[in-house]
Order: C-alpha cells, then structure tokens, then sequence
C-alpha cells in the first residue's frame, strides 16, 4: 500500500508538471498540491490522509476563492477550529504572500466571539487591511477600534504601515500621538522611524530618533543599532560608526550576536582593501544574522563586502537584491556605487548608474551622486571622486559646478 500511494503520488505529480515558487515550499508543503485534478479512489485516499484544514485552505489557489466557505464546511462535518489552528494558518499564508486569504480567517476571528484577540491579532488585521484594502480602510479600522484595543502593538503596526508607504507626515502625527498617550514605546518604534527616514533618504533625521529613543529611556535592539550603523555607512561617517560599535560593545543587552557584529563592522571601517579568507568565512557564517529582515541589510552587507574586496560576493548580493520583490531606492543605488567606486570597478559604476536611470521604482537623483562625490572628497579620495565625476558626466548626469 505504501509503494503504492507513493507511486500514485509520483505520477499525478509528474502529470501536473508545475513548477513551484520559493516562498511556497517555504511556507507549506501543501501549496504544491494546489490545483484540481482527475481523482482515482486511490487518490481520494490519499488525499483524505492529508484532509486537515490547513490542506484545504491551501489548496485555494486563486484570492477570490473564499477561506470563508471552506471554515464553515470544516465546522459543518462537526470538527474544531482552535484559536491557535487560525493564527498558524494565517502566519503560513502571510509567509506566502496570501493576504486576502489570511485577512478572511481574520475575519472569521473578529466574527465568533469565542476567540479572544490579542494584541498581535489586532495588529496583524491593521498589517493586512493596507495590503489588501489600502491604507484608508486600515485607518479606518484602527480608528473603530476600542480604546482597549488601542495599544503599542497595534500604533506600531499602523505606523508600520506608514512607513512602508513612505507618508511621513502620518507617521510623525501618528507617533507623537502615541507619545501623548503614554504608550509604553518600545525600540520597534524607533526602528520603524528610522527605517522610514533611510527609505527616503534623509539620513540626517536617524540620529535624531536615536536621541529620542534615549530620552524616553527605550533600551535599543541589535536592529536599531544596524540601522543606525548602516545610515552612518551610508553617509560615509566614518568617525560616527567607531563612536556607536564603542557605545554598542558597552550595551548591557550586548551579547555573543552583537560582539560578532560589532567585529564585522570593525573589519568594515578599518580594512577597506582586506582580502582574507579567515575574514570571508566569518562573514559568510554571520550572514544569517543579518541579511533579508529589511531592505536595509542589504546596503551594510554590500558595505560589509566592499571592504572585504569580495567582488564576487557584491555582485551576488547585488543581483540578489535586484531579483526581490522589494522596491528599490535612491539608497540602495549609493551603496552599492560607493562599494564599486572603492574598490575601483568603474564599469560597474556605470552600469549601476545606468540601471537607476532605467528603474521604474527608483527616479535617479543626481543630488545623492552630488552627496557621495562631498564625501569621497572630504575623506581625501579625489582619484575616486574624479572618477565618480567622469563616469556621470559619460551618462549625461553632470554633477553640480559647485563640486567640480
């Protein structure tokens, strides 16, 4: 029986002959049995061997199919939904990018009362309303929330939902707000802020929240200190990133994850041309720690490995990077010009510059180019900067005459 439910299960397989996506193999082995198909009895067996409801959600490929239906047919042939069954089935369909799908088992949760929402539940439903619905039907459930239900965990994903949209003014109304309300404020916060101010470029407001953050006496996380040591690299500030590894190695969370990200920063700002197999490896092995949670990452790995000389590293992270579904920014175009600048890959400085110009999510700002030019400059790199300055005259983006 069982050499033959496997070979049942090889040919429908075969007969289908789709290909799947990462991120559903990721998030559920389910997704690949997605799709009708011709049923033997054999077939109905085995797939009464995988009938949970979670097989049966999944197996709703397209968003208009409803999640809804397929809840009440499973409390219909007399089974439970526990609380828990619904948040990790909602956790798994958000991994792939399901958000209708999981928006309508949150639905199902606001609508029977015998599931009690937590904070986080509430939070997600915000997260989910702008993805699907659109920022206007996220407020407008956050403000018929009940002021119970009006808490750091769901500001915060409000604010989140600012940031990713890059509406500034909403987000600063939205977290003075929270200041008058006496929120217990927590580094996510801050984090959010000051993800917010890097995807737009203005990097002179980060360290602004970070004095903030030290006045409300919110301890910062290894991520805070990321993204406030990235906005310095990315700036070119050298004397700002010592400053902050000092203040971070005497952290009292300081633990054995933040000293070895203190030492790759180190490697960052003290070995521009260090090529070291020891050093790779050691990059390579921390590379879990941080890489994909944000956009942001991306720009200190490339710095990281700009340092490091690792060609072949940066144009793999590089291409990686183009290959997300993440938008990309003027930011993410001068850490990687500055990365190939330094390491003297001219080529590649006009390449990138040519693909910023042909973005269709990224207008290429010949301001920020201006900006790198001051800053290889003030550091004494003129030969960079001369030839930062042929290659954008080459493209037709003259800098300004100020800088010549």
């Amino acid at each position: 029986m069982a050499a033959r439910s496997l070979l049942l299960t090889l040919t429908r397989n075969a007969r289908r002959g789709k290909k799947v996506p990462f991120r559903s193999i990721s998030s559920s082995i389910e997704a690949f049995e997605e799709g009708p198909i011709m049923r033997t009895h054999e077939d109905e067996f085995t797939e009464e061997e995988r009938d949970d409801l979670k097989s049966r959600i999944f197996r709703l490929r397209l968003p208009k199919r409803s999640v809804t239906n397929v809840l009440q047919k499973w409390v219909s042939e007399g089974n439970n939904i526990t609380v828990a069954d619904l948040r990790s089935i909602s956790r798994d369909l958000r991994r792939s990018h399901r958000y209708k799908h999981a928006l309508e088992i949150s639905e199902w949760m606001v609508n029977h009362d015998e599931y009690h929402l937590s904070d986080t539940d509430y939070a997600i439903r915000i997260d989910l309303m702008t993805k699907v619905f659109g920022i206007d039907a996220a407020e407008r459930y956050f403000q018929a929330l009940p002021s119970s239900a009006k808490t750091t965990e769901t500001y915060t994903a409000l604010l989140h939902s600012y940031a990713g949209l890059k509406l500034i003014e909403k987000a600063e109304e939205l977290y003075e707000r929270m200041k008058g309300e006496n929120l217990p404020l927590t580094s996510i916060t801050y984090n959010e802020l000051m993800t917010l101010y890097m995807s737009v470029g203005q990097l002179e407001k980060v360290p602004l929240i970070i004095e903030e953050l030290k006045r409300q006496n919110v301890a910062a996380d290894l991520f805070t200190y990321n993204l406030w040591v990235s906005s310095c690299a990315a700036a070119l500030n050298i004397d700002e990133v010592r400053r902050i590894l000092d203040e971070m190695s005497t952290d009292s969370g300081c633990n054995k994850t933040w000293i070895r990200y203190v030492q790759l920063t180190k490697i960052y700002i003290t070995s521009s041309h260090l090529v070291n197999s020891d050093f790779s490896s050691l990059v390579e092995s921390e590379k879990g720690v941080i890489t994909q949670r944000e956009l942001i990452s991306y720009d200190f790995l490339i710095i990281l490995y700009g340092a490091l000389g690792n060609k072949d590293k940066l144009d793999q992270i590089w291409k990686s990077l183009r290959m997300t579904r993440q938008k990309m920014t003027g930011r993410n175009y001068v850490c990687i010009l500055s990365s190939y600048l330094m390491l003297g890959h001219l080529k590649e400085v006009g390449e990138i510059i040519d693909q910023w110009k042909q973005s269709a999510t990224a207008e290429f700002n010949v301001a920020m180019c201006n900006k790198l030019l001051e800053a290889l400059e003030e550091v004494g790199m003129t030969d960079k900067a001369t030839s930062f300055r042929m290659i954008l005259g080459e493209k037709d983006c003259e800098p300004m005459d100020d800088l010549r």
